[in-house]
């Protein structure tokens, strides 16, 4: 039987963070993955990542995917595919199904990173061909280069549905609609805000009651819902659309925790049953612990923090270091996972109805909860959304999210977050924007915008993030939607930037009547000019 000081269960970014820490210490370690490729959810997610320099802000996922699996590779941490981890039994032994054959290891510390499953919800078709989770979609487009369909429905307004809803636009497909049975949209507003604006309607009270179709999807039936969330008769709308994809949220995979003998609990703001632990991650086993997911739904930044603390309690309980040292990297790990917890949508605010005004004191904008947008009307609330007198950036940013990549981007300072990053980012005055659309690719939930109302033949510009092939050219014509995805006014292509330091997030710049400045936030090209140009994501 072979033994490792350190048997991690799970490639994704708890448990990779792990192996590397661990390995780092000086341990001989192992990972064991059922799938065919490591990384977890983190090569699917293409997105910017939230938080501060700390937490990998304004890095993409597949990005930090490739690195901590070069790190690994570098530290000497064991990474194995296509093993499937059978049971946890006495003494930290675990049984692996690995090349058609069980064999058995002798673990001195164990990390559970067996991560979470996608919930579904149950209707009538449920079981059709088309129906899936945003998760195998994002699966489909990610990883594999295949759309899930062409006419999409998108169910759920979590960070999940909104972000996957954002990377089906993305691939090529057409987002019919995204329905959430909440009255409020129950993600980041900054992810509605940048579907919406793209025109995909969202409906909040609503759910789906039935795929059509006899051997595949070939529609959708959505009602409203009342208090109880039971469909209210008579209000069901019929959708064109030949995939339904289900973001309810996520369930942990603690049956490995449970089979090991930990104790566990059910905790419904975790995600459903997790094993009981101590501030570093250790069940009540001795030398077992676990990380991410497993441990309660939250980010994958957290994750990764998650599995450091553990591996490096391991590594101080298996004499590879000192208790001072781990002491300090404790701490500062403990602080870390503070910041990216901090803010309306931590742990501590999850599943809060009450919360009316942000930690500033600017009102909540109601528009953005139901709809997905913020209202012209709301928009006075906010000292960001103002401009005039020159170039100017407009931070549609309105929600305590922990966040501060727009502060480092900006060479001359003219923006402020501050130590506490879920505050909001402020505009200095005093210094002097120079236009250089920086802020506006390192923003992760693409909220920045770059108005210029210097023009003087009645026209300004904006600076927008755009995210998408074919990339319009200088010269391209087309129509400027407003913030709920409307045609406002004709529109055309006056620059496009997409310097290196933006990473792939082109800013976009549109000449535009001067009284729509503060209105439009999308370009939209004509058909003409996309006929026969290949579509997709600028990644």
């Amino acid at each position: 039987m072979k033994r490792y000081e350190m048997i991690v269960i799970g490639a994704g970014p708890a448990g990779l963070s792990a192996a590397c820490a661990a390995a780092e210490a000086g341990m001989e370690v192992v990972v064991f993955d059922e799938n065919a490729k490591p990384g977890g959810q983190l090569f699917k997610q293409i997105h910017k990542f939230f938080g501060s320099r700390e937490h990998q802000a304004r890095i993409r996922g597949v990005k930090i995917g490739e690195n901590l699996l070069a790190d690994a590779k570098k530290l000497g941490a064991k990474v194995v595919l296509g093993a499937t981890v059978l049971g946890i039994y006495k003494n930290k032994e675990v049984s692996v199904r690995l090349e058609g054959e069980v064999r058995n290891y002798k673990a001195d510390s164990l990390i559970i990173a067996t991560g979470a499953a996608e919930n579904m919800v149950r209707f009538d078709g449920w079981t059709k061909p088309g129906v899936m989770g945003a998760g195998a979609a994002q699966t489909l487009m990610n990883l594999h280069g295949i759309r899930p369909g062409k006419k999409i429905l998108m169910v759920g307004s979590g960070n999940v549905g909104l972000v996957v809803a954002f990377q089906l636009l993305q691939a090529g497909c057409e987002v019919t609609a995204i329905v959430e049975a909440a009255p409020r949209v129950g993600g980041y507003g900054v992810h509605a805000a940048k579907v919406a604006r793209t025109g995909v309607p969202l409906y909040t009270s609503h759910t789906i009651t039935r795929a059509l179709g006899a051997d595949t999807v070939t529609g959708a039936v959505i009602a409203e819902v009342d208090g109880s969330f039971a469909p209210k008769p008579g209000t069901e709308k019929t959708l064109d659309v030949d995939t339904v994809c289900i973001a309810v949220g996520l369930s942990p995979m603690s049956q490995l925790a449970d089979n090991a003998g930990c104790e566990m609990v059910y905790d419904g703001a975790k995600g459903g049953y997790v094993p009981v632990l101590d501030e570093d991650g250790e069940t009540s086993l001795k030398g077992v612990y676990c990380a991410g997911d497993v441990c309660g739904i939250e980010e994958a930044s957290t994750a990764m923090i998650q599995g450091k603390i553990a591996a490096a309690k391991a590594a101080c309980e298996l004499g590879y270091m000192s208790e001072g040292a781990f002491a300090q990297k404790a701490k500062g790990y403990r602080e870390s996972l503070k910041k990216i917890r901090a803010g309306m949508f931590g742990p501590a605010n999850k599943g809060r109805a009450d919360i009316v005004a942000t930690d500033e004191g600017y009102p909540l904008s109601q528009s953005l909860l139901k709809n997905g947008f913020i209202a012209e009307r709301e928009t006075a609330d906010f000292p960001t959304f103002t401009y005039g007198g020159g170039t100017r950036v407009v931070i549609e940013c309105t929600q305590n999210i922990p966040c501060d990549p727009c502060q480092d981007a900006c060479p001359k300072g003219c923006i402020r977050v501050g130590a506490d990053i879920a505050l909001l980012p402020t505009l200095d005055a005093s210094r002097a924007c120079t236009g250089c659309g920086l802020c506006v690719g390192a923003c992760s939930g693409q909220a920045i915008f770059l108005i210029n109302d210097t023009l003087e033949d009645g026209h300004g510009t904006v600076g927008l993030p755009y995210e998408f092939l074919p990339l319009p050219q200088k010269g391209t014509s087309g129509k400027a939607l407003d913030r709920s995805g409307r045609e406002l006014c004709d529109a055309v292509v006056v620059d496009v930037r997409n310097s290196k330091a933006m990473d792939k997030t082109p800013m976009l710049v549109m000449k535009v009547p001067k009284i729509e400045l503060g209105r439009a936030r999308f370009f939209k090209v004509l058909e003409a000019a996309t006929s026969g140009a290949e579509e997709g994501s600028v990644l």
